[in-house]
Order: structure tokens, then C-alpha cells, then sequence
């Protein structure tokens, strides 16, 4: 660390960093906590949709022995050509959000394929989608997470490091320009001691 300089100058500028600090430390809290709360709602929704994929698994299982049995090759359909996203700006930072997935466009050939396929591809759809969108908050949580480790590096760097910099190097240039203000003081009682025997000598 460099030395502090010992001057007004310093003391003014020590003194509106600490101002600086002290008044962004709360608002880093502030989006710790927000960070905290956003994670939360993430992890519980992508639990939610991991929830809802399981349960529709065994609906797909069947529909899968079904299109095996048939021969029915389903990548046509249920392939995914693009996952929508948007972007939502959340404790200060942008973050991925799912809005869909598009599949291919296929069309079904009702003459060759049995009346069900409808059904089995839009269950097999729903899965996809659900899987998409829980990658997709997975990505949102790692944003979050990222975004979380460096709010916290940085609360720690203020209340650690820089806001107790800044109050002992006030307070070391505080003692020194008292003690430079005593020595002038001293200095100026001792020159007007002399001046006063010299008058006296001279009148003498």
C-alpha cells in the first residue's frame, strides 16, 4: 500500500472516499440480498419444471414403446430447431429468460401414421420444452451465482479493506496536522519570547 500523504488535500479526499464507501456498502447489501431472494425463486421454479418433466415421463415412456413397436421415427417432430429466450434485468444484471422452444415443422402424413401420433408427439414436445426451459434456469443461475460471489468479494473488500483504510489514514493525518499545528503553535510562542527579550534589551 502506498503511503498516505500527510496533507489537507488527502485529508478531504480520505474523507469522501469513506463518505463513498460507507454510503455504497448498503446498497451492495441490498442487491445481496435481492441476489439471494432471485436464486431462491429460480431454483424452486427449475425444481418445479424438473417436478413436472418426471411426472409426465412415464406418460412419454409408454408413448416411446408405442412409436418403437410402430417402427415411427419421431425426429421429424421432436426435434428441437431453436429455444427462445428474452433477457430480464434483475438486481443490476441481465439474465437469461425462457420464453419457448420451436420444433421442426414436419407435417404428419395421417395415411401412414396411426391416429395417436398427435398425442405422442405432443407429449414427447412437452418434455423437450421442459427440459429447454430448465437448462435455461440453470444458465440463470449460474448468472445469478457469479454475479452473487463477486457482490459478495466486493462487500468484503469495503467492510475489510477499504473503509478501514480509509478511517486509519484519517486518522493518521489527523494526528499528524495536530501535531504540526502544536509545533507551529510552540514555534510561534518561542519566536514571540525572543522578540519580547530583545525589545527589553533594547529598551534596556
Amino acid at each position: 500500500m502506498a503511503a498516505v500523504k500527510l496533507t489537507k488535500n488527502e485529508l478531504k479526499a480520505q474523507k469522501d472516499d469513506l463518505k463513498r464507501f460507507t454510503r455504497y456498502l448498503p446498497t451492495l447489501e441490498l442487491k445481496k440480498t435481492l441476489l439471494v431472494q432471485e436464486m431462491n425463486r429460480v431454483a424452486e421454479q427449475v425444481a418445479d419444471v424438473q417436478r413436472r418433466a418426471a411426472e409426465l415421463q412415464d406418460e412419454v415412456t409408454r408413448w416411446a414403446a408405442v412409436f418403437a413397436d410402430e417402427g415411427v421415427d419421431l425426429a421429424p417432430w421432436c426435434t428441437i430447431e431453436a429455444v427462445r429466450t428474452d433477457t430480464a434485468h434483475i438486481a443490476g444484471i441481465d439474465v437469461p429468460v425462457f420464453v419457448g422452444a420451436d420444433f421442426g415443422d414436419a407435417e404428419i402424413d395421417v395415411s401412414s401414421t396411426p391416429l395417436w401420433v398427435d398425442a405422442g408427439i405432443d407429449a414427447l414436445r412437452r418434455q423437450l420444452a421442459m427440459a429447454a426451459e430448465a437448462e435455461v434456469g440453470r444458465r440463470q443461475l449460474d448468472v445469478l451465482q457469479t454475479e452473487f460471489q463477486t457482490t459478495v468479494q466486493r462487500i468484503k473488500l469495503f467492510e475489510e479493506v477499504r473503509i478501514p483504510e480509509a478511517r486509519r489514514n484519517i486518522r493518521t493525518i489527523l494526528i499528524f496536522l495536530g501535531d504540526q499545528q502544536t509545533a507551529a503553535v510552540a514555534r510561534g510562542k518561542m519566536a514571540k519570547r525572543r522578540m519580547l527579550r530583545k525589545r527589553q534589551e533594547v529598551t534596556a
